[in-house]
């Protein structure tokens, strides 16, 4: 079992590269699946949600080579469908995405239910709301989501979103790229991962405009080829280790980021006291004495995400007079609380609304990440806490941070992976 152990209270000094955008790679390497054909794709975070994504590919056929670091080739002209093995879908979020990859390249699919953060309900049914849509016919059998439509195919729809949901949008464009005629999305999530999504399908000979508004059209081709691309930088580790500089202290370049999609963390980092200077590919985060309470409410994009949600919390935490975090995506964000009040935060729940108020320090004290951004949470307020902070369920970490450890330590962070014996092991038995 792995733990990372932080001594905090150490400001934090240098320049750090951001990865590319974990929830961009799976769903572009799902979508590789629609080429029947080789994909390279750079820019490939090395994080365990994506390595999961690319065995899942190798154990339904397809040739996957890691060319170097984060370059990939992905060959998925032997890919076969509706043989998804359930004892990696039901560990990934990102399965789902299978569902409309395989409806799109073969008119079926057959795919267990998916797994990842435990966030409360997240249902499925604006994706079947668009597949059927299209043609589809969506059941459940046997613990899986099964797909199938008639003799005429997938034909293109209008189709209108209740709620912008990012993997609705996602399965649809994969399940529609090559179906005949026009698909129309309205209400269409906007995220950036979309549009890289759109991007990348385009390159391989998909016709589809609008992505990054909220009404996306595709105009269905009769097939697919692969190509090379490279993914966006990743939005939410780039904001993670803007805050995580806000609350150590000190002066942290954040490289190979797209300013733009940092606007609403930057704003309020600025609002709370924060220096932040803009470039072309980079950030840089400052700041000089306490910083001020903010009020913050996540929304779809371009609000501000849900997934920066437990980080800026743990910022708050020691900020200057009370704070106001609502969470309007998710219903069980709040998760982490109970593990920043065991550092000395003080922070209390009501309904989708957490009131913080600001502490002058932090404590170390043995934490969890109880799920990926709440891992990242513990992180950053072990950065700042006076003392040793001990994190456990790293693996959640691991899931979409590439080498965050390293990195924080390049910054001069004291912080350091460290391996345990299980807890259950550890246990002397009976004899």
């Amino acid at each position: 079992m792995k733990k990372i152990l932080i001594n905090g209270g150490r400001p934090l000094y240098g320049n750090i590269n951001v990865s590319g955008m974990k929830n961009a790679a799976l769903p572009i390497v799902f979508a590789s699946i629609l080429t029947a054909d080789r994909c390279v794709v750079e820019n490939m975070p090395i994080v365990s949600d994506v390595e999961l994504s690319l065995e899942i590919l190798r154990r339904m056929g397809a040739t996957v080579e890691r060319l170097n670091k984060s370059t990939v080739a992905i060959d998925t002209t032997n890919f076969e469908g509706s043989v998804s093995p359930y004892d990696l879908v039901s560990r990934l979020r990102g399965s789902t995405y299978l569902l409309g990859a395989e409806l799109g390249r073969f008119g079926c699919a057959r795919v267990g239910f998916s797994g990842g953060c435990d966030f409360g309900v997240r249902p499925i049914d604006q994706h079947q709301k668009g597949f059927e849509a299209l043609g589809a016919k969506v059941t459940i059998e046997n613990g899986c989501n099964c797909i199938t439509t008639g003799p005429a195919g997938l034909n293109g729809a209008s189709i209108y979103f209740d709620i912008a949901s990012v993997g609705a949008t996602i399965n649809v464009m994969l399940a529609a790229v090559m179906a005949k005629g026009k698909t129309t999305i309205d209400n269409a999530a906007r995220e950036p991962h979309i549009v890289d999504l759109a991007n990348f399908l385009n390159m391989c000979g998909a016709r589809i405009s609008g992505a990054g508004t909220s009404v996306i059209k595709i105009q269905g081709v009769e097939k697919l080829h692969g190509c090379n691309y490279t993914i966006i930088p990743d939005m939410i580790e780039a904001g993670t280790y803007m805050v995580a500089a806000a609350a150590a202290g000190g002066r942290v370049s954040v490289r190979g980021v797209i300013p733009k999609h940092m606007e609403t963390v930057t704003a309020k980092l600025v609002e709370m006291g924060a220096d932040v200077e803009e470039y072309e590919d980079y950030i840089v985060v400052s700041r000089a004495g306490r910083l001020n309470r903010t009020n913050v409410k996540t929304y779809f994009y371009p609000g501000f995400p849900t997934d920066m949600h437990p980080q800026i919390s743990a910022l708050l935490a020691t900020a200057e007079g009370t704070s106001l975090v609502t969470e309007s995506v998710w219903e069980n964000r709040f998760r982490y609380v109970d593990e920043l009040v065991k550092m000395n935060a003080n922070i209390t729940v009501e309904g989708r609304t957490a009131t913080i108020v600001g502490v002058s320090r932090l404590t170390g004290a043995p934490v969890k990440a109880v799920d990926l951004r709440a891992g990242a949470a513990m992180i950053i307020a072990g950065l700042s806490a006076e003392g040793v902070t001990e994190i456990s369920k790293v693996e959640s970490i691991e899931r979409g941070y590439d080498d965050i450890v390293g990195k924080l330590a390049s910054l001069g962070a004291d912080i350091k992976m460290v391996e345990v014996p299980d807890e259950e092991s550890a246990q002397p038995k009976a004899n």
